[in-house]
């Protein structure tokens, strides 16, 4: 159990690095780390209040990113998920839950097939299916480049 654990961990955090390098790579982008892992550290001096319980409830559930737009200025929370394969009914309530706190937040999925964005409340209606990264966001020639890292470093 905890090998497939570590394993799955180890695969979230390449996605999350090719989320955040491949977005960087474009220019267009400021990529800041928001997620819990980064946040909570800092916080941890405050854990005796009622305030940072009910703040660390929000931040465990936080998109792991921040992307910044630069042109026309705009942010958007993403959650990064690794998936070796795409199951609609799994990414749906991974959009449920991030929905519920972060009504706004985009979920960015790799796959050895290709890199899909979107947000949250588009997921969430009858039908909707993932869709591919639009070009003016991330150029096909840096997708294949990112693409061909992923499955350099993810075996099926």
């Amino acid at each position: 159990m905890q090998k497939d654990f570590s394993k799955q961990l180890i695969k979230g955090k390449i996605a999350e690095l090719i989320f955040d390098q491949m977005f960087r790579d474009t220019g267009k982008y400021t990529v800041i780390p928001f997620g819990y892992e980064t946040i909570v550290p800092e916080l941890m001096q405050y854990t005796n209040t009622q305030e940072y319980k009910k703040l660390l409830d929000n931040i465990r559930n936080a998109p792991d990113f921040a992307l910044v737009s630069h042109d026309p200025k705009s942010v958007s929370l993403v959650e990064v998920k690794y998936r070796s394969q795409i199951d609609m009914n799994d990414i749906r309530k991974n959009a449920a839950e991030i929905y519920d706190r972060w009504k706004l937040a985009h979920i960015f999925v790799a796959t050895q097939g290709g890199f899909y964005f979107d947000l949250c409340t588009d997921l969430l209606k009858d039908g909707s299916c993932l869709t591919p990264i639009p070009e003016n966001f991330v150029s096909q020639e840096l997708q294949k480049k990112y693409l061909n890292l992923l499955t350099e470093f993810i075996k099926i």
